[in-house]
This record gives C-alpha cells, sequence and structure tokens, in this order.
C-alpha cells in the first residue's frame, strides 16, 4: 500500500470514465478531481438522455450548474467553462445496454484505448424499486460496465460504489469480505442471477399475456423484487441487486484490479467543497422534516443500537484514495466506509440535535406562524410503532369514517385521502425498519490502513479526510447537515 507519487500527482494526466454521473456521490467526485488536479486528462461522463443535445443539457444543469461546482467558479474564474471542455466529455449512454450505449463507434474506440480509471457510481437506489429495472441497473448494469472495462486497454483501475447494506439485517461486526457466486444470506440454496433475469422476463411475458394494464405491471414487478429478496435473506429489492451486483462483478473481473466501496449512510458534506451540500432526503432526513413541519409526533429508535452515518465528502475522498492506492494490482479489495467503528451515533442523541434545532430555528409555515414542535415519543419497535399508529391514527380514523356513514358520506374524499397517507407511512417504516434498527457494527480494518497511511502524508492529509473520529456530531448536525436537508429538500 504505496504512495509513490501522491494522490494528487496520481490523477495527472489520467482518463477517468464515470457513470451515474447526474447522482450525488459521482457529482463529489468529479468536483473533487477538477479542483485537486485540474491537469487530469479527460473526465468521461456517462449521462442517460434522449439525445446528445439533451445530455448536454443535463450535465449542465445537474451537474456543472449546481452550488456545488461555485468554489470551482471562484477558484477559475471565467476559465472554468473552457477547463470543463477541455477535460469533460458528455457520454451519451445507460449502463443497461451493452458497451453502455453507446453507438458512437469513433467514440468508443477512444474510450477503450484512452481510458485509465473506471468509477462505476450508477445504481437505483429506490428500497422496492421495480425488480427489473433494479436487475438491469444494480446487477447486469455493473456487469456491463465490468464488460467495457474488460475493452479498455490501458485499464489501471475498475471501482465500484456500493452499499454497507449488502450485508442485509446481520448483526454483530461486518467484515469487508466479498460475495461468493449465488451466496444467499440466509443459507437458502438456488440464488442464481441470470435465472432471476429469466424469471423477471417470465413474469412479464406471463402479464403481457393476461393483458395486464401498465400499473398492474408495476406492481406485480415491485412485489416480485422484494419476495426474491426475502426468500434469500435480504430485506428489500435495492441492497439484494446490489449484493447481485457485486457478485457479477467481484467473480468475473478477472485480473483487472478491482476496488469495491461500501459507504453506510450518506448524509451532508462534512466540509468540502462546503459543508451542508447534499442532493436527496435519507430516511433520517424525511423524519426530520416531517417532525420539523409538525406533521410528525414520533421517532423510531433503541438506544442499544447506532446509526452509522457519513459525510458525502469522506466517501469520495476514500474512493480516491483507495483508488490510486491499488491502481495496477491485479486484485480485489472492499472498503466500508461509515462511522460505527470510530465514531458511532446513538439514536436518541439524534433525536435530541432535530428537537434543539426546530426549538431555536422553528420552519414557517404557509401562513408565515413558526412550527412549535414538542418533544417527540421515541417508539423503541415496530411493533410500538404500530400501536401508537393504531391508537392515535387507525382508530380515530375508523371511527370518523363510521360517523361520517352516518352523515351522508360528506367526508368521504377525506377518509380516503387519511387512509391513503396512513398506509403510506405504515409502508415506509417497513422499508426503514432493517436500518432504523439496524444491529450490526461495519469492521473497517482495511479502510483504517488506508486512514493510517494518508495521516503519514503530511501534505495531502488534510486534502483527503475521511476519518470520522474529527467529525463532532452536534456541531455537525446542529450547523451542518440539520440546514443543509431543509436548504435542498423543504417543499411545502
Amino acid at each position: 500500500m504505496e504512495f509513490d507519487d501522491g494522490i494528487v500527482d496520481s490523477l495527472e494526466n489520467k482518463s477517468i470514465f464515470v457513470t451515474g454521473s447526474t447522482g450525488f456521490l459521482a457529482k463529489l467526485f468529479v468536483e473533487k478531481v477538477l479542483r485537486v488536479q485540474p491537469n487530469v486528462k479527460k473526465l468521461y461522463l456517462l449521462i442517460r438522455a434522449s439525445d446528445t443535445k439533451s445530455a448536454t443539457e443535463r450535465l449542465h444543469d445537474e451537474v456543472i450548474g449546481k452550488e456545488l461546482f461555485q468554489v470551482l467558479r471562484e477558484k477559475y474564474g471565467g476559465d472554468l467553462d473552457s477547463i470543463i471542455t477541455k477535460k469533460v466529455i458528455t457520454v451519451l449512454g445507460d449502463v443497461i445496454y451493452g458497451n453502455m450505449g453507446v453507438h458512437n463507434s469513433e467514440l468508443l474506440e477512444k474510450m477503450w484505448k484512452d481510458i485509465d480509471i473506471i468509477v462505476n457510481v450508477a445504481a437505483n437506489t429506490k428500497f422496492d424499486e421495480r425488480y427489473d429495472v433494479a436487475l438491469d441497473v444494480n446487477s447486469f448494469g455493473s456487469k456491463n460496465v465490468l464488460d467495457f472495462a474488460k475493452k479498455c486497454v490501458k485499464l489501471e483501475m475498475f471501482l465500484h460504489v456500493s452499499t454497507a447494506y449488502v450485508c442485509g439485517e446481520k448483526s454483530g461486526l461486518i467484515q469487508e469480505k466479498p460475495f461468493q457466486m449465488g451466496e444467499a444470506l440466509n443459507g437458502t440454496l438456488g440464488l442464481d442471477i441470470q435465472q432471476e433475469q429469466r424469471l423477471v422476463q417470465d413474469t412479464l411475458n406471463e402479464l403481457q399475456a393476461l393483458k395486464a394494464t401498465k400499473e398492474e405491471k408495476r406492481l406485480a414487478m415491485k412485489e416480485l423484487g422484494m419476495k426474491r429478496a426475502r426468500l434469500y435473506g435480504w430485506p428489500n429489492t435495492y441492497v439484494f441487486t446490489k449484493a447481485m451486483g457485486e457478485m457479477l462483478v467481484g467473480n468475473l473481473r478477472g485480473n483487472l484490479p478491482l476496488v469495491i466501496i461500501r459507504p453506510t449512510v450518506v448524509t451532508s458534506t462534512y466540509k468540502e467543497p462546503f459543508p451542508g451540500w447534499i442532493e436527496g432526503a435519507r430516511h433520517i432526513d424525511i423524519l426530520t422534516i416531517g417532525y420539523g413541519k409538525g406533521k410528525l409526533t414520533c421517532f423510531l429508535g433503541d438506544p442499544t443500537l447506532i446509526l452509522d452515518l457519513i459525510p458525502g465528502d469522506m466517501v469520495v475522498n476514500a474512493m480516491i484514495v483507495a483508488m490510486v492506492t491499488h491502481l495496477n494490482q491485479s486484485s480485489e479489495h472492499i472498503y466500508h466506509v461509515g462511522s460505527s467503528m470510530k465514531n458511532p451515533v446513538n439514536p436518541y442523541v439524534f433525536v435530541d440535535y432535530v428537537y434543539d434545532y426546530f426549538l431555536k430555528n422553528p420552519l414557517i409555515s404557509k401562513d408565515g406562524k413558526p412550527i412549535k414542535v414538542k418533544k417527540p415519543t421515541i417508539l423503541t419497535s415496530v411493533a410500538s410503532f404500530q400501536s401508537y399508529m393504531t391508537l392515535h391514527y387507525i382508530l380515530p380514523l375508523k371511527v370518523f369514517a363510521l360517523l361520517n356513514a352516518l352523515c351522508c358520506d360528506y367526508s368521504r374524499q377525506t377518509c380516503i385521502d387519511m387512509n391513503r397517507k396512513i398506509k403510506f407511512v405504515m409502508s415506509l417504516v417497513e422499508l426503514y425498519a432493517p436500518y432504523i434498527f439496524f444491529k450490526g457494527i461495519f469492521d473497517d480494518l482495511n479502510t483504517e490502513k488506508l486512514r493510517v497511511r494518508m495521516k503519514s502524508i503530511k501534505s495531502e492529509a488534510d486534502t483527503f479526510y475521511f476519518d470520522p473520529k474529527c467529525i463532532d456530531w452536534d456541531d455537525y448536525f446542529i450547523n451542518i447537515h440539520l440546514p443543509g436537508v431543509l436548504k435542498y429538500n423543504l417543499k411545502w
């Protein structure tokens, strides 16, 4: 594990291909590389779109044009646009197709000859996504990127971003180890990834023969994904298909240098390019926003467990350090990037942070009045949550529905809307429960070796920080994360 030329110098004159380019981590990665090493040769960014013009528009609207790149704009001024034009190449395509769906043969040949590093961040992160969609992107999409990598004649690194939660609902110390092909978490035999693909196609054919509607197909595919995931020991379609993606990449890589990064729950930036930048809302953020709006009066959490959170900029720093460390090494390396081993967060403490924040910084309602929050009730199990919902919402709704029926059904639509919202909340908790009540701790021995080595390089230690021990969670939540979540995600 040597950094002979330093991390920044190792990126000089490198051509890097990034999939999932419009996603949160990919944007942070692209911004970081351009900021620390403007002499990177090329950044090929794979972007899904209907045509090249639309792909270029997405690049500027959803990537370069974001506030995330403001620090770069301040650094380079008017030169940034020329740097982008010179360094960044928009690649119209999609990981669900062979050759990334790239039809331009000249571009393909150029990429195969030019690319040194591939960073696969493409993923569908919806927990209960349609099985056909999740399988295409998370599993076979990863294989397609690997197949593309094998055609790159001077490839030095294939970096694949997964998730720590491919472990399912394991408890205890979870090690940084690879999956075997067809390995099921619960020991069930018969997991065949190719067969899963055939099952999807057979089910779609059956639905077509039955003349199922578009909505019926969507629901059937969602149900199939959750059913197959649970059959083999995973809690949802997302982590199941990501695990199968790891199996395909790990077992079919041949001699390609492979690094798999498994981040835990990725939160807003800790420090760079500025604190608090985030896109999308994680489960803790959705609950936080609902509480701040006064629509949520309870939180789920067990004081004996921990929350494993890690800022996005730390994940990207770990990605860069790991990929440079293992350039041209024909081996596989797995890294957990999280905080549960070094600086865990207690769920009760997190709830205190949220309460304190909104007590001092109440949201303003649509009618211009501050929303007062009360100390939330903390429910320590799914069963206690179900009891709470029954007592406070389900039974009152049944009484209301009965009274409504006696009053000529004047409020029928209100009953329907309330029932829909209750079902939605119950389904959300069912999806998020495995993470809210997660009983594992992610061993990060491999990652710690990277940290130790990185800290020994004084000139770059501050540039590529990813040690969660430096995080003061009190300061981070109150002054960085919660303001960031509300700034970028609050909608009325």
